[in-house]
């Protein structure tokens, strides 16, 4: 029960808390701000940083946060911070104070601590990394791809700080949890990992009474072979709580509003920016080398599954089993002027128009041919799901390697499991993300871009 003694990680949080204390009351005499009484604001500033940062989650930042959750944070943080901070002036009756010089303090604080939040982020994950410090030592109950995934994770990625120890497979004649407890207390394990899977409900019981007892943390993975993603959404009709399976950010008013502003602005530069110019000089290679038309049109399913026509530059030559048959490696229907604008993705350009119409996005699962669709929405479970959303020219699946040719059915698997991802965690930071990685792999090219 000492194990934790000499163990400092609880005082990172309130450490950064503190500091950020200290620059948002050290700035205050930067600024001309003209306070009747300096102190007073002092005071009210640092209790209201506080009381947001609780409510905001500011500070709940794990060890495996990624860049692109803490940014939001930073974001509402100097929001809710600035309305209370110019609340200032008419709750403590300060007509003198200079809503100018206040502003100017808002900007200050809200750099500085964005710099000492994202350099403290950065400078704990070389700790781990480089140093081996602030780690955990943990074990992982359970034998399977999820298990042997997390194990993966925990020694590929040594910034989070996780020190896997060992592994304990259920089916072994050996073992039981017993043995598993003496290990725990014996080597000082922070935190044991299970599938839910291989595990009965008894023994689930009893491993949480031995980790409440014993001040450890239990986390289990679920068993997802069916379902690739459980994002529970708790609902309450008068007083009966209510599960649904999941929850779509894009669903909500003011998220649809926020990405179709951002697909309208993105697809208004690339059409008056790029293919302005592009098209022309397109057409008239396209031409040169074969006969056809300039733009090839490919009925594709959208949003609930609705048709639409999908523009892309042509890149084949016109053939009657372009509807019915991806490209693939080598294919001999495709033109010169077709692989190189293929290899980098600019036969996609036309796409922006079907944006602006609104029957796309610029992220999002990418749409199949409608002879695909209908096969594997037989063969894939979870398939249909991506057609929640509207489809995207480019998508998080596309980014993380699986695009192009669908060579064996782990492709299609794995690009379903990305979308539905995507899906059920979209967010404006995560589509800027997106947008950036396509267009560094069309600058270096990708492997399956044929």
């Amino acid at each position: 029960m000492d194990y934790k003694k000499s163990r400092y990680s609880g005082l990172i949080k309130p450490l950064f808390g503190f500091i950020d204390l200290v620059i948002i009351n050290i700035a205050v005499f930067y600024f001309q701000i003209n306070l009747s009484n300096v102190y007073v604001f002092c005071v009210y500033i640092s209790l209201v940083w506080v009381i947001i940062a609780v409510r905001n989650h500011f500070y709940e930042i794990q060890r495996h946060t990624r860049l692109i959750q803490i940014i939001p944070l930073l974001f509402r943080q100097i929001i809710f911070f600035a309305i209370v901070l110019y609340a200032f002036i008419g709750f403590f009756k300060q007509p003198n104070m200079s809503r100018l010089e206040l502003g100017e303090y808002l900007i200050a604080v809200f750099v500085l601590t964005s710099l000492f939040k994202l350099f403290s982020t950065f400078l704990l994950k070389k700790y781990r990394a480089v140093l081996g410090g602030n780690t955990r030592n943990v074990i992982v109950i359970g034998n399977n791809d999820k298990t042997r995934q997390l194990i993966k994770t925990f020694k590929r990625r040594a910034d989070y700080g996780y020190n896997f120890i060992a592994k304990f497979s259920v089916n072994d004649k050996s073992f039981s949890l017993e043995k598993c407890y003496d290990y725990v207390i014996e080597n000082n394990i922070d935190e044991i990992y299970f599938s839910v899977a291989e595990l009965s409900n008894k023994q689930i019981n009893n491993l949480r009474d031995f980790a409440d007892n014993n001040l450890r943390e239990l986390k289990f993975i679920p068993d997802n072979k069916d379902i690739y993603s459980k994002r529970l959404k708790y609902e309450y009709y008068d007083y009966i709580p209510v599960l649904s399976i999941r929850d779509i950010p894009l669903q909500e008013p003011v998220n649809k509003f926020i990405k179709r502003v951002y697909d309208i602005l993105f697809s208004s530069v690339i059409i008056i920016g790029v293919l302005s110019w592009l098209t022309p000089i397109l057409a008239i290679l396209i031409r040169l080398e074969s006969k056809g038309p300039i733009f090839f049109k490919q009925s594709r399913n959208g949003f609930n599954y609705k048709e639409f026509d999908c523009y892309k530059f042509r890149s084949m030559t016109p053939n009657d089993n372009a509807h019915l048959h991806q490209a693939t490696k080598n294919d001999m229907r495709v033109t010169k002027v077709g692989a190189f604008i293929r290899k980098t993705s600019i036969d996609e350009l036309p796409q922006f128009f079907n944006v602006l119409f609104g029957e796309m996005s610029v992220v999002g699962p990418r749409p199949h041919m409608v002879s695909h669709t209908n096969m594997y929405a037989q063969r894939v479970d979870k398939f249909m799901v991506r057609h929640f959303v509207k489809p995207g020219i480019t998508g998080l699946a596309q980014t993380s390697g699986f695009r192009g040719e669908i060579e064996t059915d782990k492709d299609i698997i794995n690009r379903v499991k990305y979308d539905i991802f995507y899906i059920e965690n979209w967010s404006l930071l995560l589509d800027i993300k997106i947008s950036i990685q396509t267009f560094l792999n069309a600058v270096k090219g990708e492997d399956k871009a044929y």
